[in-house]
């Protein structure tokens, strides 16, 4: 049983809802980073079976399996996916010394239109300064679905960020959200390890909810993104549809932006 102090709590998960991740900074030890880093140079990272449970996925012995035991790492899991996830899987990515090319936006996914969701946690186990090519992402894109590399097209997005970091870094997105790695300028590999989970369990009010009825939390969902443009009503739909599936409340709602699209009067005229 995870201790609730490990727990997201709601505002954390609205601003999961609003921008598609949340970011942990020096989440994992030096001891703990040094020991992955090591497995990730010498191509020792064990792996799982996509669809067995994650408890089932590395021996006692991994580096990335003491990482992600971590009390903290599993009250994250447990806040979005429940308690015993399903392994989907992992991916060491490395962007290799003078890679002058970055990688093309895409989304790891096909069109889903599933309101359930799956997460990515993206670790990076040495520190990641802009130059070395940390992966980008665009914040509020978890809502556009595409085919995978359907927005290859573009180059840059207002308001990506780019990762730059702390050893030991934590990201953890919504499977649907855009992102690509960076060219790499400098003479060190970068590494990043990637790690996909599926739910077992209806993913509702699986956080710490003391907060639920905080005010704050309307002005998270509410909160713009500049590259929306004129469909920032879209998305605030999308983020009320989605706010509504987590806490289980179908009235739900934030400055009355789905409630007048379900404004469908039955009741008829008497004119006589």
């Amino acid at each position: 049983m995870i201790d609730r102090q490990y727990l997201l709590n709601s505002k954390q998960m609205a601003n999961f809802v609003t921008d598609g991740y949340l970011r942990f900074d020096e989440l994992v030890s030096k001891e703990q980073n040094q020991a992955a880093q090591q497995e990730f140079e010498n191509r020792t990272v064990e792996g799982g079976q996509a669809g067995k449970p994650l408890s089932q996925a590395w021996s006692d012995k991994s580096a990335i399996r003491k990482i992600f035991d971590l009390p903290e790492i599993q009250g994250i899991i447990h806040s979005l996916v429940g308690p015993d996830p399903l392994y989907d899987h992992q991916a060491t990515h490395i962007v290799n010394p003078q890679n002058q090319t970055g990688q093309i936006w895409h989304a790891d996914a096909i069109i889903d239109t599933r309101m359930h969701f799956d997460i990515q946690f993206m670790y990076f186990s040495h520190d990641t300064p802009r130059e070395v090519g940390g992966t980008a992402i665009l914040p509020g894109s978890h809502f556009r679905l595409v085919s995978e590399t359907d927005v290859a097209r573009y180059q840059n997005f207002v308001g990506q960020v780019t990762t730059v970091c702390k050893a030991g870094t934590m990201l953890v997105l919504h499977h649907g959200m855009w992102h690509c790695a960076q060219p790499n300028h400098t003479d060190q590999t970068r590494y990043m390890f990637k790690l996909r989970l599926n739910p077992t369990v209806r993913q509702l009010r699986l956080w710490n909810t003391d907060d639920l009825d905080d005010p704050a939390i309307h002005g998270i969902i509410g909160r713009n993104h500049r590259w929306y443009g004129n469909e920032v009503r879209l998305e605030q739909v999308n983020r009320i549809k989605f706010w509504r599936f987590l806490v289980g409340d179908d009235k739900f709602d934030h400055a009355y932006w789905l409630s007048r699209l379900e404004n469908m009067p039955e009741n008829i005229l008497d004119v006589a």
